[in-house]
């Protein structure tokens, strides 16, 4: 099939789906009920009744831990009939960095069709229509940051292993990448992560002038990379003007590679460490990749170039597509793919006056196509608990946006502060500088408890040093905080029952230095997207360690604010 013909044909399928959203969502679960009504988890519930009334009448919500046991049963050897009829091929991992240890999730030969009609039909059909990103042998390369695990092996000797790596072992994928990306799959498989990020870092500068997007899987390991390369650009540029590789690269996977494409370029390095050596690093992505047309990562922030997150998709499906890839951050949305799950929606009362929500535990489930726009549901094909917002529907399709982490939010008392209280209170200008990164916790030591916010910052004229804060202006930033965290906290402010927020200022490189704990913790890097509010004793003992200086709110903020 011609190239513009198959990406015609994937925005025509794209249409079809969304337009018989109700029946191919009927269809789905037709199929998942017939195929596996004799396996012994679904027997116990529909005893061989494969319709859908059973199975809404029946069959209850579960969690993850409510089918762990027969997952790890498959894990350890047993056949995997007794929760599936198609045989598990691996296991994919899900990142542990949201809510607690990663999660085995059975991998299938569909899953990887499903895979594949995604990346390659439907969100490389957007591609082409947006950036004309067609003929892969034309249109230039991709600097995508990708960290690739080996994984581990199961008692019953499957794989388990991020859904990355996964898909970068698959056929299809590695056919792909040499025309597709700068980094070649032995960078990607690097198992040094710092040895990895040099390597793919240096051969997408040496390609700058073919680079037409930049990114990675999330937004955090684009801003790790851009950290790194402040700290590495003179030795990149020393490897680029000589054409030898720094001895520290010492994987023979990425040393050979590399070795065989860099050549000595001296006016290359010159030209890159001219752009470097500027005081400001305001736009860097655009003067070092003049030809890129944008960023592509999932979260926000993008330094001149457009960021794209193309597609909501958690360790468990495929969940939805952005059709408009050049929406500002904050109003990204995602409609979702009916023929990629069996997707269901528990109603979610939000409190205006907090934004805190109320699952509605005792509601009926609703089909993706009978929920209302401007009503917020939890996802429940995902085991997270993501809190989306329905903002209206592309033809029969509804189209979200991604809230928050049901699960990830401070509280003390009975107030119930999310991570969008806290993105809009951190989100107030730390006067004079830029904030890289921030978390939080609740610290129940004292008492009252009070919470705990960790800033780590930097200049904007590109002066790492933050010693001389203004201990004024900073306890004005926690006061503006503590006035955007709603009525129920401030009420409790006023009482007494919690006490006053503390605001931690770290040293350069803190963030990271949590990202390389989790990390080692067995997350991969790629897939690493950290989570506003922390509640492992070990990160919070990490980010302590790194303190510099420490502000309290001097005031309680007024219940109406």
């Amino acid at each position: 099939m011609e190239i513009t013909k198959e990406y015609e044909d994937g925005l025509k399928l794209m249409e079809e789906l969304t337009t018989n959203a109700q029946q191919i969502q009927e269809q789905v679960l037709s199929h998942i009920l017939t195929t596996n009504a004799g396996t012994q988890y679904l027997s116990r519930f529909i005893n061989g009744d494969a319709d859908k009334q059973c199975f809404k009448t029946n069959v209850s919500i579960v969690t993850y831990e409510d089918i762990k046991p027969y997952i790890d049963r498959i894990a350890n050897g047993e056949t995997s009939n007794i929760l599936l009829t198609q045989p598990v091929h691996e296991f994919h991992l899900s990142t542990g960095t949201s809510g607690g240890l990663p999660k085995l999730i059975p991998v299938t030969v569909e899953t990887y069709n499903q895979i594949a009609v995604y990346y390659f039909t439907l969100l490389g059909s957007l591609m082409n229509k947006q950036f004309g990103f067609g003929d892969l042998d034309k249109t230039g390369k991709r600097l995508q940051l990708l960290f690739a695990k080996t994984g581990s092996e199961t008692t019953g000797g499957l794989k388990a292993t991020t859904v990355l790596t996964s898909m970068l072992n698959q056929p299809q994928f590695r056919t792909a990448i040499p025309k597709l990306l700068t980094s070649p799959i032995e960078t990607i498989f690097c198992p040094d992560n710092d040895q990895s990020m040099f390597c793919q870092l240096l051969l997408g500068l040496i390609h700058r002038d073919e680079i037409v997007s930049v990114g990675s899987t999330f937004a955090t390991v684009v801003l790790r990379a851009i950290k790194f390369l402040e700290q590495y650009y003179r030795e990149l540029c020393s490897n680029i003007r000589t054409g030898r590789i720094s001895a520290w690269v010492t994987d023979p996977g990425c040393r050979n590679i590399v070795t065989s494409i860099v050549k000595p370029n001296p006016k290359l390095a010159d030209s890159i460490e001219n752009i470097c050596d500027c005081k400001s690093w305001k736009g860097i992505l655009r003067k070092l990749w003049p030809k890129a047309k944008l960023v592509h990562a999932i979260t926000t922030g993008s330094g001149g170039l457009p960021l794209v997150s193309t597609g909501y998709i958690c360790s468990e499906a495929i969940c939805g597509i952005n059709l408009e890839p050049l929406s500002k951050p904050f109003e990204v949305s995602y409609t979702f793919l009916p023929n990629m799950a069996y997707i269901e929606f528990l109603p979610v009362e939000k409190d205006g006056a907090t934004m805190s929500e109320q699952i509605q535990f005792n509601a009926r489930p609703l089909d993706l196509v009978n929920v209302k726009p401007g009503h917020y549901y939890e996802l429940l094909v995902t085991t997270y608990g993501d809190i989306l917002k329905v903002i209206g529907f592309h033809n029969n399709t509804p189209r979200f946006k991604f809230i928050e982490r049901q699960n990830v939010i401070l509280s003390i008392e009975s107030d119930k502060t999310s991570e969008l209280d806290l993105l809009n209170a951190t989100l107030l200008d730390p006067l004079g500088f830029i904030l890289r990164w921030y978390n939080s916790h609740v610290d129940a030591s004292s008492i009252p408890g009070h919470y705990v916010v960790f800033w780590e910052l930097k200049a904007k004229e590109g002066n790492d040093n933050i010693v001389g804060l203004d201990r004024t202006i900073m306890a004005e930033c926690c006061s503006r905080m503590e006035v955007s965290l709603g009525f129920i906290y401030r009420l409790y402010r006023k009482e007494n029952a919690i006490a006053a927020l503390e605001m931690k200022v770290l040293k350069q490189g803190s963030f990271e230095a949590l990202m390389d704990y989790y990390v080692s913790q067995g997350a991969s890097l790629s897939q690493y997207k950290g989570s506003s509010c922390i509640k492992s004793k070990e990160a919070i003992k990490i980010l302590d360690s790194r303190v510099m200086v420490r502000f309290f709110s001097p005031k309680k903020p007024k219940e109406f604010g």
